[in-house]
C-alpha cells in the first residue's frame, strides 16, 4: 500500500537539514534513512547509504527522483542459483 497523497513524500528530517546546510555538493552525507525518498533538492549530491554491512556510495541524478534510497543500496548478495556439476558417465 503506497503512502497517502494528502501526507506528501516521506523525507527524513535530519537528512533535509543536512541537505539545506551544505548548500552545494561538497562531500558525502552518512545516513541510515534508507525509507526516505528522494527529494529534487537533493539532485547532485552523493549520499552513503547503510544496507546493513557498509556504506553505499550513492549519487543521485534527477531519473531518481521519488524513489528510494534504499533501492540504490542492495542489502543482498546474490551469488547465484547453485552449481552445476557436470558428472561423466563411464562406460564398463
Amino acid at each position: 500500500m503506497s503512502r497517502s497523497s494528502n501526507k506528501g513524500p516521506y523525507i527524513d528530517a535530519n537528512l533535509e537539514k543536512k541537505v539545506a546546510k551544505m548548500g552545494r555538493p561538497s562531500g558525502p552525507i552518512k545516513t541510515w534513512a534508507r525509507a526516505s525518498q528522494i527529494a529534487p533538492e537533493f539532485v547532485g549530491f552523493t549520499f552513503q547509504v547503510h544496507n546493513g554491512h557498509k556504506f553505499i556510495d550513492v549519487y543521485v541524478t534527477e531519473d531518481m527522483v521519488g524513489h528510494r534510497l534504499g533501492e540504490f543500496s542492495p542489502t543482498r548478495t546474490f551469488k547465484g542459483h547453485g552449481r552445476v556439476v557436470k558428472r561423466v558417465i563411464e562406460k564398463t
